[in-house]
């Protein structure tokens, strides 16, 4: 394969192979994979509580198909098409917006240093659940547990000791001593359940509302896992946690490995990472739906009122929704067109855009079921509504669930269910996105197509050095600072410019001609579809939710020592600005380096030039006789120095 020779016309390609997917199956899981990630188990199902159930599953099947769908489609074309990366891929279709693939890669970048972070984290919990007695099912008695953990069973065993008595500070202790620290005094009657009372000089409090209680999952997430300490803040982020150090030096090396001979060996993987979570969400299910109190919380996630109904006049419902759908499917990070440009040059992306939009979508509703059923169980042994159980974001799924399985039977090997298929669902996602990384290295310098290993084991290096940071005990705040700025803005400001230089610089007529090269059939009713969305409605919606984010932004926080929000200091949080619009400034500063390099070269660089394709720009196959776009092994993809291009503004060779 990368050696092509023929003379009269014919070009001579001499390049190291790229490499390509053994088998469409290997495409299809891997795109799959990719597309089904963390945020479809515990995102999903809270944007869903916060936005009332049902009104949020019809926003974001709306958005699927109006935003996510097009998007996904349009960028598997583009690698397929192109069989290159991002970084080549935009340098040749529009000269001036080069620095999209820049944009698109080091938001990439920035996720994947902070993404790995996540998968440590379940490797750390993953080898924690293999004790005797979960770490996180009591309060325990070491000075990594807050005086505030509460346990109902260590109460309940107070209680049943001295009425009197209540779990605080790690022990039982007389209610008297927990009224008088909090500036109270015991008060003479008791709540509806016997328990004594504080007395604040105006009225009678129950304990619960006292002091905020923190759960064992909880404190354990924050005081053992993480490492956090009272005064731990940007100013003093404490030492390493070589528990940590060892867990992410572990996520990498799984990585590193599964990706060390290219996308062959990745596609052998996702033959269990794409498929194991659903697996594991089905036995979940099975189990979560006969928990008592399960149908309560499935309720209250599909069952419409007219109170929900009414939040689909809400405009955040439809900004959450779209943001869910475009960070869920991917598009824009520049993962989605690595992948495909592995592909077959005559591959049905047209089908497969579809099964993997729907299936992700599938996944995500089906993924809601599963927690909302032990949410509701939660809520039932807890005796609260289910609206006060939820937690979002990564609270979900290292506090709540941990919480929920201490109560089930055999909780070990529920935990280790569970924590084994967020690895899984991490994984999938952290291939993709290293990938683009060393496929972008790869494709700006082709020699190195020799030594993948070596470039794919420095990659790893540098991600596990640059996360080091997130290994401290204040690691936290460098990762919500990352999580909340890095995938933010850029992200859709690059999906904009992305549809708006591919439909009106390249041009709508000439991507349907690639289509059709690449033996791409479209019925007459989905071509009106996909160019009334990639025209007009998908570029207006992403702009208004570009807008809605700017308008709705509120300051970075991340979990503190305490149950309070720590607000990051302005400095801070000009760092996760800079973060968020580095992709927009890239895509600015390479516009004026192409203007002055082509003036440099003599090109021309009047605007049409500009945003026209350069004489590289081809499909992923030379045109040879004896070639055959019907695999990987019976093509070759363009060098560097070919140049053959029927639509570039540049006289061709």
């Amino acid at each position: 394969m990368g050696k092509g020779k023929a003379e009269k016309g014919d070009v001579e390609v001499e390049e190291v192979e790229r490499g390509g997917w053994d088998n469409q199956c290997d495409f299809f899981l891997s795109c799959l994979g990719y597309a089904v990630g963390l945020g479809n188990v515990w995102r999903f199902p809270y944007l869903c509580y916060e936005h009332g159930g049902v009104t949020f599953l019809i926003a974001y099947i709306v958005m699927l198909l109006i935003s996510g769908l097009p998007l996904f489609f349009l960028e598997l074309v583009l690698g397929q098409y192109a069989g290159k990366g991002p970084l080549k891929l935009f340098g040749r279709i529009a000269p001036a917006f080069k620095g999209l693939g820049y944009g698109m890669l080091m938001i990439s970048f920035l996720v994947v240093i902070y993404y790995n972070m996540i998968i440590a984290w379940t490797i750390y919990y993953t080898f924690a659940g293999f004790a005797s007695e979960l770490p996180w099912t009591y309060c325990g008695n070491t000075s990594l547990t807050s005086r505030d953990c509460f346990q109902r069973d260590q109460e309940l065993a107070c209680f049943n000791s001295s009425s009197s008595d209540t779990f605080w500070d790690k022990k039982c202790t007389s209610v008297s001593d927990v009224c008088l620290n909090f500036n109270m005094t015991e008060a003479d009657e008791r709540d509806d359940t016997n328990r004594l009372m504080c007395y604040n000089g105006t009225d009678n409090i129950v304990l619960n509302r006292v002091y905020p209680r923190v759960s064992p999952s909880e404190d354990y997430y924050k005081r053992t896992m993480l490492g956090l300490e009272e005064d731990t803040s940007w100013e003093n982020m404490g030492g390493l946690k070589w528990e940590l150090v060892l867990c992410l030096a572990a996520a990498w090396t799984i990585v590193c490995l599964c990706l060390i001979k290219g996308v062959q060996s990745s596609g052998k993987v996702v033959y269990f990472t794409a498929l194991f979570p659903y697996l594991v969400l089905v036995i979940l299910l099975i189990r979560g739906v006969t928990l008592d109190g399960a149908y309560d919380g499935i309720i209250f996630y599909v069952y419409p009122t007219a109170e929900k109904m009414a939040n689909l006049q809400k405009i955040d419902v439809w900004a959450a929704a779209a943001t869910q759908i475009f960070y869920s499917l991917g598009p824009s990070f520049g993962g989605l067109i690595t992948l495909a440009s592995y592909n077959k040059f005559t591959n049905n992306c047209h089908r497969d855009a579809i099964l993997i939009a729907f299936a992700n979508c599938g996944t995500s509703i089906f993924a809601g079921f599963v927690i909302f059923s032990i949410i509701g169980f939660m809520a039932k042994q807890a005796a609260l509504p289910v609206e006060e159980v939820i937690k979002g974001g990564t609270g979900l799924a290292f506090i709540a669930y941990p919480e929920a399985v201490t109560q089930m039977p055999f909780p070990q090997i529920w935990s280790f269910l569970f924590f084994g298929m967020l690895i899984t669902l991490g994984l999938d996602s952290q291939f993709t996105m290293t990938e683009t990384v060393t496929t972008a290295i790869m494709d700006q310098y082709p020699n190195l197509r020799a030594h993948k290993g070596k470039v794919v084991i420095f990659a790893s290096i540098i991600g596990f050095i640059l996360g080091l940071t997130m290994c401290t005990r204040g690691g936290i705040f460098m990762f919500e600072l990352i999580n909340w700025y890095s995938a933010s803005w850029g992200l859709l400001i690059c999906a904009i410019t992305e549809i708006l230089v591919v439909m009106y610089g390249y041009g709508y007529k000439n991507f349907l001609e690639n289509m059709e090269e690449m033996g791409l059939k479209l019925p007459t009713v989905m071509k009106y579809y996909w160019l009334s969305m990639w025209m007009v409605i998908t570029p207006v919606v992403l702009f208004f939710v570009l807008i809605m984010t700017f308008i709705q932004y509120s300051p970075a926080w991340s979990p503190s020592y305490t149950q309070e929000k720590y607000y990051f200091p302005i400095g801070i949080q000009f760092l996760g600005w800079l973060m968020a619009l580095v992709a927009g400034a890239l895509i600015i500063m390479g516009v004026f380096w192409q203007y002055y390099n082509r003036k440099r070269n003599g090109k021309a660089t009047d605007f049409k030039s500009m945003i026209s394709p350069s004489e590289k720009w081809g499909s992923a196959l030379v045109t040879n006789p004896v070639k055959k776009p019907t695999g990987v092994d019976n093509q070759t993809y363009d060098k560097d120095e070919i140049r053959y291009n029927k639509y570039s503004m540049d006289t061709a060779y």
